[in-house]
């Protein structure tokens, strides 16, 4: 480790350039790459999403067969679910949980480097599928036995599992970097009823994925032994309603793990553009852990018509009724920091007021599943296509786009242009509720979902065409926001440190911030520490909540009046190695024993390397 005013002893190749991306260990520079190469993978899955919409434009065969169909519809919800929305908001919470809490990095930089290219050569393995000519056909849930020899025959399904193998591994490794960055890493004065909202979500969000992930992992093993070493734990010989619990029991949590960053994001906009406090922090923290909590004690609701045990249905159902109480409690937290409030309506609040309104439908609609009778007429329906959209796309992407506004001004010195925003903006909400609202309607009218045809006669036609009109316009929506990045690229107009006023830490650093993060590490006596020192010294918050600040009498410190030594890790080129190694070695396993040869060496290699390095590192640090 070096003092970034010095500069350190790894050659300069590595520090700037594509190589410097390459060898990073910056956390800022981590979740930018998240940022955008999950960005990458959401165009793929809008691409994917467009052909699913174009072929359903009326009965027949339109574009593809049922085959090539099975393989697009598959690939797209992985996409959406694995590649898009879990790493993007992972890259949010890479760039932005140090910053708010006053953290020079995360814990393990190396690591953080390592679960972001174990989730970019997963992503890319899983797509080489295409390439093979054989992907997987059998759903994103790849319930067996679809997904079995069998049934899934070729080595499609294979690809999948391996390369979710990988993507989950990075996961894991970034959940526990986050978990012991917030533990570790606050700023001194930030105790735990200081913490940022976002950052509480990012702390429960690594401990779901932290729990989660493994029994996914576990599962996904065993249905690759299953496919090939001739095992049957979920075969015909086996029991495929265990595959049904294994992978639940991972993707419910995984909706609060797509859902939570995104609750974090709204509750820092909220209180920025309605000039109030946050209302009920310790309710809406409190909250956050709820869900977290029961976000697994709820995953058979999405087996109901299996034939589980009615007791077994009760419980269930009364937990999934119990999940909506404490996000009732944010939402009317949101509401009540909004009332009263001095609201502006800027971009990054125009897509947080668009995520209330859209994930309420979806929440409501939710809680339609709770009721096993009317689930049992609903299941496997169009109905439940539009609930999961409605959360998740009105949900968690409506607060990506949030956030992208919202920080984009911090990341790279300059604002997205407003009026591109609010075309953005109108299209994507128009756009979003023709295409999905009217899956409601098709599901209560008895239109199955995952088919790539239907009969005519039914009066399906006409709303599968305004979907599908839906569908194009929000394709649009998202061609004005790259339209509005370049523009504003090369118009940079400088946006300030704040140009939003906020309120927590980030915002008192240079945008983009230097690599250290602060010159002087900052002290917090509030929960608005932001804001407190632009009040400068002598402002004094109160201590009762609502139209007050709530937690902290004084003013936020000012800083250190000398900067201290801060030392950064350097840039190295291993983890990244060790990534591909592992990727390679997870390829070879499935195709061929000389790709596995060569990826276990250099992730062998890699591994010895990262390990010289740590040595190095705590002898320098004994010298010292």
């Amino acid at each position: 480790m070096s003092d970034p005013m010095e500069g350190g002893v790894v050659a300069a190749r590595w520090r700037r350039g594509p190589l410097g991306w390459l060898a990073t260990v910056d956390h800022k520079r981590i979740g930018l790459l998240y940022i955008a190469a999950a960005s990458v993978f959401f165009v793929l899955g809008g691409l994917l999403a467009l052909l699913i919409r174009s072929e359903l434009w009326s009965p027949g065969y339109q574009l593809m067969g049922p085959e090539t169909y099975n393989r697009v519809l598959t690939m797209h919800g992985t996409t959406m679910i694995f590649l898009f929305v879990i790493p993007f908001l992972a890259g949010l919470g890479n760039y932005f949980a140090p910053l708010m809490i006053g953290a020079p990095d995360m814990a393990f930089p190396r690591l953080n480097a390592l679960s972001f290219w174990l989730f970019l050569f997963g992503g890319v393995f899983l797509y080489s599928s295409f390439l093979t000519g054989s992907v997987a056909n059998a759903g994103w849930t790849s319930y067996p036995p679809l997904a079995g020899a069998t049934y899934g025959a070729g080595a499609g399904i294979d690809y999948w599992l391996m390369g979710l193998i990988v993507i989950g591994s990075g996961s894991l490794v970034g959940a526990i970097n986050f978990i012991v960055t917030i533990w570790n890493m606050r700023a001194p004065g930030m105790s735990w009823g200081r913490i940022p909202v976002f950052v509480w979500t990012v702390f429960v969000m690594g401990q779901m994925v932290l729990f989660a992930t493994p029994m996914l992992t576990g599962g996904l093993i065993l249905l690759l032994f299953d496919r090939n070493l001739g095992t049957s734990f979920f075969g015909s010989a086996g029991y495929p309603v265990l595959w049904q619990h294994i992978f639940w029991f991972y993707s419910h949590p995984a909706v609060y793990i797509m859902i939570l960053p995104a609750f974090g994001v709204i509750s820092e906009i909220l209180p920025v553009f309605s000039r109030k406090p946050i209302f009920g922090y310790k309710a809406l923290v409190g909250a956050t852990v709820a869900i977290g909590v029961l976000g697994f004690m709820v995953w058979a609701h999405h087996m109901f018509t299996v034939g589980l045990n009615p007791t077994a249905q009760m419980v269930f159902l009364v937990a999934t009724m119990a999940i909506g109480v404490p996000t009732g409690v944010k939402f009317f937290n949101w509401i009540a920091t909004m009332w009263g409030g001095s609201i502006s309506f800027p971009a990054p609040m125009k897509f947080a007021l668009g995520f209330l309104s859209m994930f309420l439908i979806g929440g409501i609609s939710g809680i339609f599943q709770a009721s096993t009778p009317l689930d049992l007429q609903l299941h496997d329906s169009y109905f439940i296509v539009a609930h999961l959209h409605y959360v998740l796309f009105g949900g968690s992407i409506f607060g990506i786009f949030a956030g992208a506004y919202y920080w984009w001004p911090k990341m790279f010195g300059h604002r997205l242009g407003e009026r591109l925003a609010g075309w953005h903006f109108w299209l994507m909400l128009v756009g979003f509720n023709l295409t999905f609202f009217p899956m409601h309607l098709l599901g209560l009218d008895g239109m199955p979902r995952r088919v790539s045809d239907y009969p005519a006669g039914r009066g399906w036609e006409t709303w599968n065409q305004v979907e599908t009109v839906g569908a194009y316009m929000l394709g649009v929506a998202v061609l004005l926001f790259c339209a509005n990045v370049l523009l504003a690229a090369r118009r940079r107009e400088p946006a300030g440190d704040d140009p939003w006023q906020g309120n927590t830490l980030e915002w008192l650093t240079s945008s983009p911030p230097p690599a250290h993060n602060f010159h002087t590490p900052p002290t917090v006596t509030s929960l608005r520490p932001a804001r407190d020192r632009r009040l400068g010294p002598d402002h004094a918050p109160a201590a009762r909540e609502g139209g007050r600040e709530p937690h902290g009498n004084a003013a936020a410190a000012p800083a250190r009046a000398q900067a201290v030594a801060i030392h950064l890790p350097e840039p190295t080129p291993w983890p990244p190695a060790l990534a591909l190694g592992t990727t390679l070695l997870a390829a070879g396993l499935i195709t061929t024993l000389v790709v596995a040869v060569a990826g276990s060496l250099l992730a062998a290699v890699a591994l010895l390397m990262l390990v010289r390095e740590d040595l190095a590192l705590e002898r320098e640090e004994g010298a010292r």
